[in-house]
């Protein structure tokens, strides 16, 4: 971060520090999620006393462009333009605290956000947005849309449907789920607008404030963020290289009177693991015997690497317990947003009147795109050629991870899905590895969201599916780059405290 105090102007010198910075941030050379240096190490590097860098970053705060928290620093946040027109505005700004709702206050993972946000930036790798490859997507999906829309008239795909969806595509789903042993009557099967929309349904629908749910930890954290976000108790059981640890479940289930167990048990979101057989038919005895509803999340089934994956749970409940949940923005185009779930048809229609307030239906067009995706097979072909490929970029990431990795860092090798869970060295913060990684222009997610509770720091989710595979080892080199002045810096601190704490004599 380069900066210049030029003490010949009358311009006061925390606001030249003010000013230099901000058009870093607003340049784009500093981006969302970096690290700025601590007032007392910036204030001697320039020269100037402590309270001048300090008076600078309030101004920096002020504007909307910095946070600190304590533990991680200060941090630059992402800012548009119109938000420092506002901020500079003689206009009265309404109280927001006021204004926004309890629930909505749940939703805080802003540094999350900006990260997810860098993915569209050329100059950018990203190993943070959970996306499909933009290169893999079938574009044959899209052939004939013009043909059948415009030259044949065909409106059908432009107007309402039913808000369970089309019957066509609820009946080639229920082909779809038949492969994945699991035999559904039509009225057991609803579209959704990406399958989070179930989760955030399921959360409107069963839960209560108070109410007490489970989940695997780490876990999907919009998952969590939404449990919270209702007011919902959320208790998070560790996972192992076998899934989640039903032994503990059973425990709690003893203690608390669970009202939902969410789960992804194929190619877990973030860890990547797999639930063994025993397990799974273990979850859903113990949902019987209980009483309690179990939310599969399935949205990584198809994507397969290694062998095949284990059943479903949906394809082991056989009295309803099951909610089952699966999109088709992993295998297809994130962007069409369109997903489903299968469930007890009592569920399904309750289902539906709540999605009919959130949004009527799921939109026409992506499903008239998915059902002639399906019928004509081109999904089936699809699916073998998506996992070759994702296979290769797994493979290219974990290769540069044992390239370059350095000491004390762990990963996995998933046998399916998107991301690789790496743990991170002793001495290395994820929070503290964001803003390095940044400088070096390469991002990834943190461990701390996917956890219930302050935890994580020490983990971060690698996703290998987005990035260009020729930009993969490019990106791991980067980011070991990043690990290893982590590690420096912690030794040169340490070596620093240790002089302050014992002076010679």
């Amino acid at each position: 971060m380069r900066i210049t105090i030029n003490r010949k102007i009358d311009t006061p010198v925390y606001i030249q520090i003010f000013e230099q910075v901000r058009q870093l941030i607003l340049s784009g050379e500093l981006l969302p999620g970096f690290r700025l240096p601590p007032e007392r190490k910036l204030a001697e590097s320039l020269g100037v006393n402590r309270s001048t860098v300090l008076n600078a970053y309030r101004e920096l705060k002020a504007d909307g462009l910095i946070e600190s928290h304590v533990g991680q620093g200060t941090i630059v946040l992402s800012c548009l333009q119109e938000d420092l027109t506002a901020a500079g505005s003689s206009l009265q700004e309404p109280f927001w605290n006021q204004i926004f709702s309890q629930y909505s206050n749940g939703f805080d993972s802003l540094i999350v956000q900006d990260l997810l946000t860098l993915a569209n930036r050329k100059d950018v790798i990203s190993f943070a947005t959970g996306m499909a490859s933009p290169e893999t997507g079938p574009i044959e999906a899209l052939e004939g849309i013009e043909q059948e829309l415009v030259e044949k008239r065909n409106y059908r795909a432009l107007l309402h449907s039913p808000t369970e969806g089309f019957t066509s595509l609820r009946e080639a789903i229920r082909g779809l789920m038949q492969k994945r042993g699991v035999y559904c009557q039509f009225d057991e099967v609803m579209l959704l607008s990406g399958s989070q929309q179930g989760i955030d349904l399921a959360t409107r629908i069963f839960l209560d404030p108070g109410d007490v749910v489970v989940v695997e930890e780490p876990s999907f954290f919009p998952a969590i963020q939404a449990f919270k976000a209702i007011g919902a108790k959320v208790i998070g059981i560790p996972i192992d290289e076998a899934g989640m640890r039903v032994d503990i479940l059973e425990q709690l289930l003893q203690r608390y009177r669970l009202k939902l167990i969410y789960t992804i048990p194929t190619f877990q979101n973030p860890s990547g693991t797999e639930m063994e057989l025993k397990r799974r038919k273990r979850l859903v005895e113990l949902a019987y015997k209980y009483r309690v509803l179990i939310l599969e999340d399935d949205a990584y089934g198809d994507l397969c690497y290694d062998g095949q994956p284990p059943p479903t749970l949906k394809s082991m409940d056989i009295e309803g317990y099951v909610i089952y949940l699966s999109t088709f923005s992993k295998i297809v185009y994130s962007g069409l947003r369109l997903g489903w779930m299968v469930a007890h048809k009592k569920i399904v229609k309750r289902f539906a009147a709540s999605k009919q307030i959130m949004d009527l239906h799921s939109g026409s067009l992506s499903q008239w795109i998915i059902d002639k995706f399906i019928t004509n097979g081109g999904l089936a072909r699809h699916i073998p050629k998506v996992c070759r490929e994702y296979m290769v970029k797994r493979d290219a990431m974990y290769e540069a991870l044992s390239k370059y990795a350095p000491k004390g860092l762990i990963w996995n090798r998933p046998g399916g899905g998107y991301y690789i869970w790496c743990k991170l060295p002793e001495k290395v913060s994820a929070a503290k590895l964001v803003s390095k990684a940044a400088e070096r222009k390469v991002v990834f997610v943190p461990g701390t969201p996917f956890f219930t509770t302050d935890r994580g720091d020490d983990f971060i989710r690698l996703n290998f599916t987005f990035a260009a595979l020729k930009d993969i080892e490019e990106g791991v080199k980067r980011l070991c780059e990043a690990m290893k002045e982590v590690i420096d810096d912690n030794d040169d601190s340490e070596c620093y405290t240790a002089l302050e704490m014992n002076p010679v004599v």
